[in-house]
């Protein structure tokens, strides 16, 4: 078949460029105008009409239009390309060439491309691509349209709905199935989590009974909701404690979380090597020894995990011990500041680059969960020692953060009672 001529397939799709170029916001289309036809000739008074007008039923019902163009959608698979994606979909080398080099040069970052991405490309009904549609978010959207000078890129912008809303509940079983219930994601669970990761334990504190209450920003694009924004209050009442961090951003610094006395709540310390997990034995002089039979000491948390977990260095420090250590199995042992020293044993395996004499980061990953050693199975046995001496990890006070002053801590209390003021209301315990 003879392929029509590229400005006969552009009066064609005419339309379906108008369609696109509505959707990114390039244009509206004016409103249409109907033709005004001339008055019909009136017979002179008293003189009877031929024939009757004709009513509206009798007039022929217009058959529809067969649409011009077709459409059709690939979606992406891990390790895809634009040029992949599109080859797939139906698209030449060329034309698909065309497209990414029309694409990145308007900005569009393909590095963004991601599994379960939609392309939705529009064709004529010869077979020929006339444009190229992608979303890399509900925020941003490009879209690349045949011209005769060759691929046209619109871009389409949005600023999300950002609503600041309340969410509160009681822990039942897990903080996770707590907030889940609510209808939220474990997104939040994570931020909740990461405010207080210095002064709570949540894979060892955490109880039934416990409660929450914060004030989060959701974005919503219409009336989808697609994330959660900054979260601005939180609190976390444990056994009568009250737990409060308030989002602030000194004149001077980053964005943190600060409690009601304007200290910081980013301490030296965190409370625990893992995120997410539960505890099998607490800390203890005097506990049966599973493996070596007896009452003996044990000077350290149980953490139950899966192997492979993730194990975090709780505090920056120097590496002392990074190895096979006897019962201990492959044991990372650090000192810190302020006379403070962490061991992590039983693990499967070390992190890439962690090595005696070295140095870590607070946060950083130093090995994996494992059952090396004398251990009945998969866990992390987490010291924590202070001058020499064993103490409880669970309620060790470390080195509290750093307290705002002078005009910045003023302007934070005036934000915090506003907040938290706001958050009560909403959410009253």
């Amino acid at each position: 078949m003879r392929r029509m001529p590229r400005r006969g397939v552009l009066l064609i799709v005419l339309g379906v460029v108008t369609l696109a170029a509505t959707w990114l916001g390039v244009f509206t289309p004016p409103p249409s105008r109907q033709a005004t036809a001339p008055p019909p000739a009136t017979a002179p008074e008293g003189t009877p009409s031929d024939t009757n007008p004709p009513t509206a039923a009798d007039a022929p019902t217009p058959a529809a239009p067969a649409p011009a163009v077709k459409t059709s959608t690939v979606t992406l698979r891990r390790g895809d390309t634009l040029l992949i994606a599109l080859g797939r979909g139906g698209l030449d080398r060329r034309a698909s060439n065309d497209i990414a080099t029309a694409l990145r040069e308007n900005g569009a970052d393909l590095r963004r491309l991601k599994p379960r991405d939609e392309l939705e490309i529009t064709w004529t009904l010869e077979g020929e691509p006339i444009a190229v549609r992608w979303e890399p978010s509900p925020w941003l959207g490009f879209a690349a349209v045949a011209t005769d000078g060759g691929w046209e890129v619109r871009r389409a912008e949005t600023q999300p709905d950002v609503r600041v809303e309340a969410v509160s509940g009681e822990v039942r079983r897990s903080l996770f199935e707590s907030v889940e219930a609510l209808g939220e994601s474990a997104q939040l669970v994570v931020g909740l989590v990461e405010i207080f990761s210095s002064d709570f334990d949540f894979t060892a504190d955490t109880k039934p009974g416990d409660r929450f209450r914060l004030l989060v920003e959701k974005r919503y694009a219409g009336d989808e909701f697609v994330d959660y924004g900054q979260l601005l209050v939180a609190q976390y009442v444990s056994d009568g404690r009250v737990l409060t961090g308030v989002n602030f951003e000194p004149a001077s610094g980053r964005p943190g979380y600060y409690d009601l006395a304007g200290r910081s709540l980013k301490k030296t310390f965190l409370k625990s090597p893992l995120e997410f997990t539960r505890v099998t034995s607490g800390f203890t002089y005097a506990r049966p020894h599973p493996i070596l039979g007896g009452v003996r000491p044990h000077l350290a948390v149980d953490y139950a995990a899966p192997v492979g977990t993730p194990v975090r260095a709780v505090a920056d420090g120097s590496v002392l011990v990074a190895g096979w250590n006897g019962g201990n199995g492959i044991q990372v042992h650090l000192r810190h500041r302020s006379g403070y020293e962490t061991v992590y044993n039983h693990l499967s395996r070390l992190a890439t680059g962690v090595r005696a004499g070295g140095k870590v980061s607070q946060r950083q990953v130093i090995g994996y969960v494992g059952a090396t050693g004398l251990a009945t199975g998969p866990h992390l046995d987490y010291r924590v020692a202070k001058d020499g001496r064993f103490v409880n990890p669970l309620g060790e006070k470390f080195i509290p953060g750093q307290p705002l002053d002078g005009a910045e801590r003023t302007r934070f209390q005036r934000d915090a009672r506003a907040l938290t003021k706001r958050l009560e209301d909403a959410a009253p315990f």
